[in-house]
């Protein structure tokens, strides 16, 4: 890491959370925009809106957020799906 973006990672992390949260979307998405094929983004727009549908209808249900910690935190040591 360049010495600047050391002084940016230190200024960032002296905001609130929720401005430290809009920031790291903001570079994601600034990652996620670059060399994507028109395409695909209109391939996942469309996945979002069929997947949104889908919930709307009641025909898949949602779960916590702590649940799916838990999930991903079993998956990647090892120990396979929690529940």
């Amino acid at each position: 890491m360049t010495r600047a973006a050391k002084a940016l990672l230190e200024a960032a992390m002296r905001l609130p959370p929720e401005a430290r949260a809009d920031l790291a979307a903001e570079l994601i998405e600034s990652l996620d925009d670059e060399g994507t094929d028109p395409g695909v983004s209109e391939a996942w727009s469309e996945e979002v809106r069929r997947r949104l549908a889908e919930f709307d209808a009641g025909k898949v249900k949602s779960i916590p957020l702590s649940m799916v910690r838990r999930r991903v935190r079993a998956a990647a040591s090892g120990r396979g799906r929690a529940r």
